[in-house]
């Protein structure tokens, strides 16, 4: 670990070493001088995944293998599994084939403790404010408008609604609530874009746990729960260094949704790799619509930092699913004709593709398509990719990192090189003086294509809610479907003719945004009828088997 954090300039003393093969970076390595870098930064994204993903963290991976390949000093930078999912349908998170990141059983088991580091914070808030509630609730907090649930890094349906408090009047207040993931947590946003210990304990002071009868926020510093909780995060706010399957570097840290939060890795992984390299490459969740556009109006404003160009994912297989001719289900065997010679079916999903596209150059940045080459591939299929993306005049390269590493990915990452030495015009989406309700609608019909938003009687009363309270000037999140551009999971290609319903509007004040919820989304996700969980075993020699 200590070779690994060389090629960052970044000296032993500044890592706490968790084994042979891990270790944390002290965030004093900031305040050192590195070696004068100019640093690239990119985002890869992606084109509106299928239920089984495009390959966007292998691609990342593969990306800095072959800059590394190139001559070139990289990183990748990139979020830590949740074990929920590493259980349920989708396995682990590390990359694939010979651009992963290594040792994937200590990457996809629990790391050094982070995850739990931030579930027991966020749950000792939990119990502080049923214990406020015990004690007779000096803040005067109204029991029916706790926006505070507790969290596990499970999935667990049972769980999502509960009540708690059962049994004699020792046991505490009775009242409904439920559990997320640990990945749905605030904590886990704030702890992503903190910038440091100090601003870590103020966004925790912030978080608001639910409101009083009179309609004011009730925070945790109100309940002066933010300064242990600080405490426990303290090391879990430094990141996480391992390595690819090539040595090259890789910073691990922080997990949040991509559903309904930033979807990103910590600001602070990404400071230490600009710090250090010629090129960090990190990642942004799902599609460009979401992850990508959370990425450039949150994290980028949190981080200061300016993208150079912007990889988009894009395979095969998606694009033909976004024809509408094939149904892609997780678990299930791949439809008939999907992996045959169709490149027509290819051209009726550019759609998607395309959107994407202009979703990236909105931003100002430079995209550059990356197609995630499979095996069963065909190359007339290929050159339709290449076609459209001649027509717009992006940059387009076929990678082949998962059975050939970094060499793989040369052309990818000479595709990266020129396209970030492009002049950048990076702006955002939308000033932050903007209302909410505006923000949103901007988002809505700019990003997503919508023709406008229908916001409930009850999100229209919170958004006017939080402007009385101080929040209008945060940014927001919109929490929808990863499976189109548009709210509604069954609508492929570039939906257009729609409205976006804007169900709910709650406030992560902690973290430092507004998230308006548009369609039925779980914070706690179940486990299928064969969970991966199953597979999952020890051998005789005490090695994790079964860990996809």
């Amino acid at each position: 670990m200590d070779e690994i954090a060389a090629q960052l300039d970044i000296d032993t003393e500044h890592l706490e070493h968790y084994g042979r093969d891990a270790a944390k970076i002290d965030l004093d390595v900031l305040d050192e001088p590195a070696g004068g870098h100019a640093s690239k930064y990119i985002v890869v994204t992606a084109i509106t995944p299928t239920p089984l993903g495009e390959g966007k963290t292998t691609t990342a991976v593969g990306l800095a293998q072959g800059l590394i390949e190139r001559g070139k000093r990289a990183v990748v930078a990139l979020r830590q599994p949740s074990m929920g999912p590493t259980f349920g349908i989708k396995g682990g998170a590390s990359g694939g084939g010979y651009s992963q990141v290594v040792p994937m059983e200590r990457l996809n088991l629990h790391l050094t403790g982070d995850f739990h580091a931030i579930t027991a914070a966020h749950n000792l808030l939990a119990a502080m404010v049923d214990n406020h509630l015990h004690h007779g609730n000096k803040l005067g907090i109204d029991v029916r408008n706790i926006t505070w649930r507790r969290v596990m890094d499970v999935n667990d349906r049972t769980l999502r609604h509960i009540v708690i408090g059962l049994g004699g009047r020792v046991d505490g207040v009775t009242r409904q609530t439920g559990f997320d993931i640990t990945a749905a947590s605030e904590v886990m946003v704030l702890m992503a874009l903190a910038t440091s210990p100090q601003d870590l304990r103020s966004r925790l002071g912030r978080i608001v746990i639910g409101y009083t009868t009179e309609g004011e926020s009730v925070s945790a510093d109100d309940l002066g729960a933010a300064g242990a909780m600080a405490a426990i995060l303290r090391d879990a706010l430094n990141p996480n260094l391992l390595q690819t399957t090539e040595g090259g570097p890789a910073i691990i840290h922080c997990g949040p949704f991509g559903n309904i939060a930033t979807g990103a890795s910590s600001v602070v992984a990404d400071l230490i790799g600009m710090r250090g390299s010629d090129y960090v490459i990190t990642e942004a969740g799902f599609g460009a619509d979401m992850g990508a556009e959370r990425f450039f109006d949150v994290k980028c404003r949190v981080s200061g930092l300016v993208p150079d160009a912007a990889v988009i994912v894009t395979t095969v297989r998606a694009l033909k699913a976004h024809s509408g001719r094939y149904q892609i289900r997780a678990g299930r065997p791949l439809p008939d004709g999907l992996l045959e010679e169709h490149p027509e079916d290819v051209e009726a999903g550019l759609p998607n593709l395309r959107k994407h596209i202009e979703i990236v150059q909105r931003f100002g940045t430079t995209p550059v398509v990356a197609i995630n080459a499979f095996p069963q591939d065909h190359p007339s299929e290929h050159d339709v990719i290449r076609r459209l993306c001649d027509e717009l005049g992006v940059k387009v390269a076929a990678s082949t990192h998962v059975p050939d590493g970094g060499a793989g990915a040369h052309a990818l990452a000479q595709a990266v090189e020129e396209a970030a030495d492009e002049p950048s015009h990076f702006e955002y989406l939308y000033p932050l003086e903007l209302p909410l309700r505006d923000k949103i609608e901007r988002i809505a019909t700019q990003i997503y294509g919508a023709d406008g938003i229908d916001v409930s009687r009850p999100a229209e009363r919170a958004l006017a809610e939080y402007e009385r309270l101080g929040f209008g000037q945060l940014p927001v999140v919109i929490a929808k479907t990863h499976l189109s551009i548009s709210s509604d999971p069954t609508l492929k290609g570039a939906p257009t003719g729609w409205r976006m319903p804007v169900r709910e509007v709650r406030a992560a004040v902690g973290a430092g945004y507004v998230y308006a919820i548009c369609g039925d989304m779980s914070t706690m996700p179940g486990l299928g009828s064969s969970p991966n969980a199953e597979r999952v075993d020890l051998d005789a020699e005490g090695r994790v088997i079964g860990l996809s």
